[in-house]
């Protein structure tokens, strides 16, 4: 989207996709971007290079960007095409990704404005070198045994017209005890487990963010996403990662599912 404050302009205008640390050309050809018309190029900020391109500015909108948002293949494009040019960007030199649809009107300005964030990205860009980012969810099955049923096939019993023996309204309030207790003990083991997997694998990031997990999905129910986390990993330390997560898995016996490594999008801060 066209900068804050700025007039459109009627012709072009320059799109940001991230700003790296190098002192040479970062060689962004043949890259297609978000304009295939348009050479991928490289803009120099002081001892930064931001990565940019030429589009057409009626392109990018407020109006146009907004229905764009509601078409999901469409967005799904320019999500892609603005990815795999910070991926190629970082797989070689520290890259400080911006967001999507980051328009300045012309190279002057967008050079102007991310000059003046320049101790920032130079913050960001310190703190990821030699890192990604990887993703860890953690799921615990979600067990239901067939006491938990019970007191409902009470319930049913009596539906049927059978009378509940005596004491059968005690025995079923004690089975509703047991049954809320349990579910709480459940909670409980689940939220140490997390808190457990997440302390083990922050000792060996460098820096990590907890998110809030999924709810259950309808590929497989059976599992509770209990930790949905992501962590800034130095590149040196990938496989000491991929031997904490196995022994985790052994260990805890839940299922952990590790992606990675990306681009280090969490850990850039507000640039």
């Amino acid at each position: 989207m066209t900068e804050c404050g700025a007039r459109p302009s009627e012709t072009n205008a320059t799109y940001v996709f991230a700003v790296c640390q190098t002192e040479g050309n970062p060689h962004a050809d043949g890259l297609t971007g978000v304009a295939p018309d348009e050479p991928v190029r490289s803009l120099r900020i002081g001892p930064l290079t931001a990565i940019v391109q030429t589009v057409r500015e009626a392109d990018f909108t407020d109006e146009v960007w907004q229905r764009r948002l509601t078409d999901e293949a469409e967005l799904e494009r320019y999500a892609r095409a603005h990815h795999e040019v910070v991926s190629a960007v970082a797989a070689r030199f520290p890259t400080v990704p911006l967001p999507l649809a980051t328009l300045y009107n012309g190279d002057e300005r967008a050079a102007l404005a991310l000059a003046n964030e320049s101790a920032r990205f130079r913050t960001a860009l310190t703190r990821i070198a030699r890192h990604a980012e990887w993703g860890i969810k953690v799921y615990a099955p979600a067990t239901r045994s067939a006491a938990d049923d019970a007191p409902e096939e009470l319930t049913a019993a009596a539906a049927d017209g059978a009378g509940p023996a005596p004491g059968a309204g005690r025995a079923y309030l004690e089975r509703k005890r047991n049954l809320r207790s349990r579910r709480e003990q459940r909670q409980t083991d689940s939220l140490r487990l997390a808190d457990a997997v997440d302390a083990d694998i922050s000792r060996l990031a460098t820096e990590s963010r907890r998110l809030r997990p999924h709810g259950n999905g309808a590929v497989d129910e059976r599992r509770v996403q209990i930790l949905n986390a992501t962590y800034l990993v130095a590149a040196d330390r990938a496989a000491e990662l991929d031997l904490l997560v196995d022994g985790l898995r052994q260990r805890t016996g839940a299922h952990i599912e590790v992606s990675g490594p990306w681009v280090p999008y969490s850990f850039v801060g507000g640039v």
